[in-house]
């Protein structure tokens, strides 16, 4: 018994150190789950599923007697000798079954401790790995988050850029109005001022040479004319 919680422990202890050292390959369903109890013995080292093969053929008793028959044949024919080896070995293993049933619970749970810690100290790291993973996938996707953000203010940026283009293109536009409608405004004042100052040159010309034409007498005649007719419109009334 105490030979097998030594054996199972070096093996888990083994398996425990290669699994640490591959876990950045590794997956938790890959992990080898640790036997809580060793398997079950008969006689101290035998094991229980040896007798088992033999109950459904001959019963419970049956690997007993296959047992005592096999020894009694082995020492009958000398193919085992009991010379003094064999009580050397014979008091080697009392000691050794007294030595595992004495000693064995406490140096098992003390296997059991130590491979427990292990397991606990690479299980720490794992959930440390884990943690640390999990924190660097946040900062990722916050650095995609901040990416995005970028690229919508870019979009932003070039929107503005895009209005400020257009506001300059409509201000220069309206200057361009402003300074041509200026220059029309004072082609058509010009014209104005020349027909008006044409038209009253034309007029003073025209007076100027009616009142010329008319002589003494015309006037003369034409002021007894107006006061007749004046006089005649008095006397209608």
């Amino acid at each position: 018994m105490l030979s097998r919680a030594a054996l199972l422990s070096a093996a888990q202890r083994t398996s425990v150190v290669a699994l640490a050292r591959g876990s950045s390959t590794g997956t938790v369903a890959d992990r080898p789950v640790r036997l809580e109890h060793p398997g079950k013995v008969r006689m101290g080292f035998i094991p229980d599923e040896w007798f088992r093969f033999f109950y459904p053929k001959t019963g419970v008793t049956g690997p007993y007697v296959f047992l005592a028959g096999l020894s009694t044949y082995m020492f009958s024919k000398e193919i085992y000798v009991m010379e003094h080896e064999y009580y050397t070995g014979l008091s080697i293993l009392i000691a050794v079954v007294f030595a595992a049933k004495k000693f064995g619970p406490g140096m098992g749970k003390a296997l059991d401790k130590d491979v427990d810690a292990y397991e606990q100290e690479w299980n720490q790291g794992r959930l440390d790995e884990l943690k640390d993973h999990a924190v660097a996938i946040e900062a990722e996707k916050k650095e995609q988050w901040r990416a995005e953000g970028q690229l919508v203010l870019m979009d932003a940026k070039k929107e503005n850029v895009a209005l400020q283009l257009e506001a300059a293109y409509r201000q220069r536009a309206m200057t361009v109005f402003q300074e041509v409608k200026k220059r029309l405004d004072y082609q058509v004042e010009r014209q104005n001022i020349d027909r008006r100052m044409t038209q009253k040159h034309m007029v003073n010309w025209i007076v100027n040479n009616v009142l010329k034409s008319i002589t003494p007498d015309q006037e003369a005649q034409t002021l007894n004319k107006c006061i007749a007719d004046l006089g005649s419109l008095a006397a209608r009334k």
